[in-house]
């Protein structure tokens, strides 16, 4: 086994060198043809719809770097068997080495909204890489031991002829072996130790060219001062909680990498079915009438009770009337919003002109959007799931038609619409707690975003459902706050469930429901016990 140490770290430093050039290079073209980010993005799409569940509900936000980590362990598991194989066939090494960086550019150039240099970074590092392999894989071959007196290998006592000849048609020691002793080691450790050098000083490199190209944007987005509305929101709410802070609102998406983006360089187009296309720029949009609107946003993938919903207030601009300047075209029943992650999302033309508050959003609580939820720009539409209702990172409207066109996710199987469903969580108590008995604070959030929420019940065991109060909201298009005192008298393990009622006086269903393929039905239910 220690025979096999050079050669495997040979294959790790070779592959170690290919993607720092990769990364460098990308970093230069454009970071979303990173051959990590590519893969990585490539991998997302081909996951089943149950995994990928899975992996938000398991994972949340971590679903990413562990996604990333486990590439680069694969990675580096495939690099060390190549470094190895390149011991004894170092053509079939090279080729494989190199095969990695054109299953890389494969992946880039399908990425959706790909360029043809996207696949030059992967390219750049099958190349490097098998450069470098073919450098040191000589080096780090261990020689065998030079032949002893003792071995049979020496000339027999009294004659001239070698005591045992080679067998006919035995190769000679191979040609790339190292030299024996110390000085092979030191020519291994020396190449070894430049191409170590050689991989920090690129990836450094990278690190600082994205860093810069992120402390611009963050920069630009930092002196931006947020126009007042033209049509403000009510009074904030001043309950706790009413408001989710931008730092602790949820965050699916399928960016490996948030986009960062200067809004001097940004621009937004809407084409397709229209009459007359725009092309906006951010400025153009500060210049806008804002309007200012309180909405509570929610993923499809959340599950009963789950974490993947938050309220905001949000300044935007209004995005009916940019669609009714542009001229929608009859027949245009869908908006393909497109964006800088490359996803693509289909959000209904009548649901924007209707006469709800969907809008181009560039303000969240108070300031200009976070990196992570769509800065500079994300499109918000009150009653849809995000998934077909607001994209972050847009770039790009194109009115089209539902029946010749199907948006990321629609093309894996999730619903094209996506309206909310109602819903209600409990958040206090927390599931399985332990209470004194006494009058106990049920409390939790109800949604039901475009219909709005006209009560909530919540049940104890088996007992009559309980009215909740509900807490003043400014709109149907936010979650409402509700409070129920259970007088928790009786010691022992309780089961508590929540309900909600729509403002269509449709009930909130008992069924359960998986997320996919249109959202998670059910009541919540919990267990504590009463001490």
């Amino acid at each position: 086994m220690r025979r096999l140490i050079r050669p495997a770290l040979s294959g790790l430093l070779a592959a170690a060198g290919g993607i720092a050039t990769a990364e460098l290079v990308a970093s230069l073209v454009r970071p979303e043809s990173s051959p990590l980010v590519a893969i990585g993005g490539t991998v997302i799409d081909a996951t089943p719809t149950p995994v990928k569940e899975f992996a938000v509900a398991t994972f949340g936000t971590n679903d990413k770097p562990l996604l990333i980590g486990t590439i680069l362990v694969v990675l580096a598991a495939l690099a060390a068997a190549v470094g190895v194989l390149a011991v004894r066939h170092r053509t079939a090494a090279l080729l494989a080495i190199g095969a990695l960086g054109l299953v890389g550019a494969a992946a880039a150039l399908a990425r959706p909204g790909a360029r043809p240099l996207d696949a030059l970074p992967s390219l750049l590092a099958g190349a490097v890489s098998a450069g470098l392999l073919a450098w040191l894989a000589p080096k780090a071959v261990t020689a065998p031991p030079p032949p002893s007196p003792a071995s049979g290998t020496s000339p027999a006592a009294g004659t001239s002829e070698p005591a045992t000849a080679p067998e006919s048609g035995t190769p000679p020691v191979h040609e790339t072996a190292a030299a024996p002793g110390p000085t092979g080691r030191r020519s291994f450790l020396v190449a070894a130790g430049l191409v170590a050098l050689g991989t920090a000083l690129a990836g450094g490199l990278a690190a600082i060219i994205r860093r810069t190209g992120a402390q611009a944007a963050d920069e630009a987005r930092d002196a931006i001062t947020l126009p007042a509305p033209a049509d403000a929101g009510p009074p904030p709410e001043q309950t706790p909680g009413f408001y989710t802070p931008n730092q602790d609102f949820y965050r699916v998406d399928i960016a490996l990498t948030v986009p960062r983006i200067d809004p001097r360089q940004w621009s937004l187009q809407i084409t397709g079915m229209v009459d007359r296309p725009v092309e906006l720029s951010f400025d153009d949009l500060l210049k806008q009438p804002l309007i200012e609107r309180d909405i509570t946003l929610n993923c499809v993938s959340n599950e009963v009770g789950g974490p993947y919903v938050g309220n905001a207030r949000w300044l935007g601009v209004a995005l009916a009337p940019l669609l009714r300047a542009a001229g929608v075209q009859a027949g245009a029943d869908q908006i393909v919003a497109r964006a800088a992650d490359g996803i693509t999302i289909g959000t209904p033309v009548a649901t924007v002109l209707d006469g709800r508050d969907a809008m181009l959003a560039l303000g969240m609580n108070g300031q200009p959007l976070p990196p992570e939820h769509g800065f500079p720009v994300r499109m918000l539409t009150p009653g849809l799931y995000g998934y077909v209702g607001a994209a972050k990172w847009i770039t790009s409207l194109e009115l089209s038609t539902f029946s010749s066109f199907d948006a990321y996710w629609v093309q894996r199987g999730w619903a094209a619409m996506g309206p909310v469903k109602t819903a209600s969580r409990i958040d206090r108590p927390k599931a399985f707690a332990q209470l004194a008995a006494g009058t106990v604070t049920v409390a939790g959030v109800a949604w039901a975003q475009h219909r709005g929420i006209s009560a909530v019940e919540v049940q104890v065991d088996d007992t009559p459902w309980q009215q909740a109060r509900l807490l003043p909201v400014p709109s149907t298009d936010t979650w409402v706050q509700w409070v129920w005192d259970w007088p928790a008298t009786t010691a022992g393990s309780h089961t508590l469930r929540v309900r909600a009622v729509d403002a269509t006086g449709a009930v909130q269903t008992e069924q359960r429901a998986d997320p996919f393929p249109d959202g998670a039905t059910g009541w919540q239910t919990l267990a504590v016990t009463v001490t």
